[in-house]
């Protein structure tokens, strides 16, 4: 069985996330990093599992633009989908509004697989919204803006591994 992994990253935690997964997966796996414009051939993959951040609550452009382009090919496969997102109590809504209905419908797994808050990544204005969101927002965690914060839901990867496995 061949895997392939495409994820969507701007500070990294969906690529960690991808990598652990990718230690836990049976067979054949490929990891890529979706980038805008990029075309990918899926066609050799029996399961694809596609993943990304939640950023202003949405997934990255890119991640939904392969999603869109590659809608046909990917109902013929094996799919999971997850997000890396912070506010736990928010992650169903993020994850179903991140994906096609027809995707999330026919995936053998979904999750979340939590998130990091890498503040020496960020640009100053992400630093200051992100302050902004948590000091309104109970579903996540409140910071200073300056200590990284990184909250790997390992065993939700495990999970996931184990779905996709005996799909």
């Amino acid at each position: 069985m061949k895997t392939l992994i495409v994820y969507g990253s701007r500070h990294g935690c969906a690529e960690k996330c991808s990598k652990v997964l990718k230690s836990k997966l049976d067979g054949e796996v490929t990891i890529l990093h979706a980038k805008k414009g990029q075309i990918f051939d899926i066609s050799p993959f029996d399961k694809i599992i596609i993943g990304g951040s939640i950023y202003a609550g949405r997934i990255q452009k890119e991640i939904a633009e392969f999603c869109n382009v590659n809608l046909k090919e990917l109902k013929k496969k094996k799919i999971g989908l997850f997000i890396c997102c912070m506010n736990k109590d928010n992650a169903d809504t993020q994850l179903n509004s991140s994906y096609p209905p027809e995707l999330l419908n026919m995936a053998v797994a979904k999750d979340n697989f939590g998130g990091e808050f890498l503040f020496e990544k960020m640009s100053v204005f992400e630093r200051f919204i992100v302050k902004m969101a948590t000091k309104s927002n109970k579903g996540i965690l409140q910071m200073d803006g300056k200590k990284n914060i990184s909250i790997i839901l390992d065993e939700n990867i495990v999970n996931f591994a184990h779905l996709i496995n005996n799909a």
